[in-house]
């Protein structure tokens, strides 16, 4: 238990992805490279979709939303992160860690709720073609991604709450590169008994709900692709939802592993690697996923360049 006389530390210092001297500039310049292709991508992705009637359909609009809670995402963490390989004293403010914190919940709820959303969509697209104009209209495709992020907002809110309620008298050094639950829990001088027990509770809820939405959704597209006779039909069909199948194996895989292994199995050298795969790499890879096989983003793509040097 926390002592009485115990008080909250202004600064939490990042033990950052690696101490050797060594390895700090070639890992700043790397994750810088990912960073500037992470914001270059996500945002020219959204700002395509923004700009191209053709693709102001309810797939793009989840796609746009994706794009930028990715951007956001990196944001959040690889600034920071960056940070860490110049100063020698890697200290981010208390406010700053639990900011950082409340953001990170946000976006990894966001991204799982998301992924789900686009799944469904997918199966009404493919399996309900006649209905799908009145199903996924553009309201309710709003209503979709603001219910989605008011939920991903007020399970923040619980974690972040939780959280400010913990003492860190013995220790402020977290050994990762943000802020995340496990390194916070570690240096606890309170239980975080409570804590874990809603990490626990609503990340079955959201994950474990969003796999089998996925799942469902995805065992109704197979059984439907592969009826499809036209082969024009069938490659469009195959190819969107190997795009998706691939970016919700990253995500929901790399969550799976890092927050419901056995406790026995929690190594904070493998979490920092596996928390660096959905933070910084991902958020990278879903534009490149989502676009390299789409015939749709790269004609509007064409179209936006042959405007661009028209007007020129």
């Amino acid at each position: 238990m926390a002592s009485g006389n115990c008080t909250t530390p202004t600064t939490f210092i990042l033990s950052g992805l690696t101490d050797n001297p060594g390895l700090q500039m070639p890992l700043f310049m790397v994750f810088l490279a990912i960073y500037t292709i992470t914001l270059l991508t996500n945002l020219g992705l959204i700002a395509l979709i923004s700009i191209d009637l053709q693709l102001q359909t309810p797939m793009y609009i989840f796609l746009q939303n994706l794009s930028f809670t990715d951007a956001v995402y990196s944001t959040v963490i690889t600034p920071k992160m960056l940070a860490t390989f110049l100063e020698e004293t890697k200290t981010i403010s208390y406010v700053g860690c639990i900011l950082q914190y409340f953001s990170f919940v946000l976006l990894t709820v966001t991204e799982c709720l998301l992924l789900a959303v686009m799944a469904y969509d997918r199966y009404a697209a493919i399996c309900k073609p006649l209905l799908y104009p009145a199903i996924m209209t553009k309201a309710v495709c709003w209503r979709l991604v603001k219910g989605l992020y008011s939920l991903a907002f007020l399970n923040s809110l619980v974690h972040t709450s939780g959280l400010l309620k913990l003492s860190f008298c013995s220790s402020n050094v977290v050994n990762h590169f943000f802020c995340d639950n496990s390194p916070l829990f570690q240096i606890s001088s309170s239980s975080t008994a409570l804590n874990e027990l809603l990490v626990f509770i609503f990340g079955s809820l959201f994950v474990m709900s969003s796999i089998i939405t996925i799942l469902i959704s995805y065992v109704f597209i197979i059984l439907t692709v592969v009826r499809i006779r036209s082969k024009e039909r069938k490659y469009k069909a195959f190819s969107t939802c190997t795009s998706q199948l691939m970016a919700v194996s990253l995500f929901h895989g790399t969550i799976v592993f890092m927050y419901f292994q056995p406790a026995n199995n929690f190594s904070l050298d493998k979490d920092k690697i596996m928390s660096l795969f959905y933070t910084v790499v991902i958020p990278m890879l879903n534009p490149l996923i989502y676009s390299w096989r789409n015939k749709e983003v790269k004609d509007a793509l064409h179209r936006a360049i042959a405007t661009a040097v028209l007007f020129h």
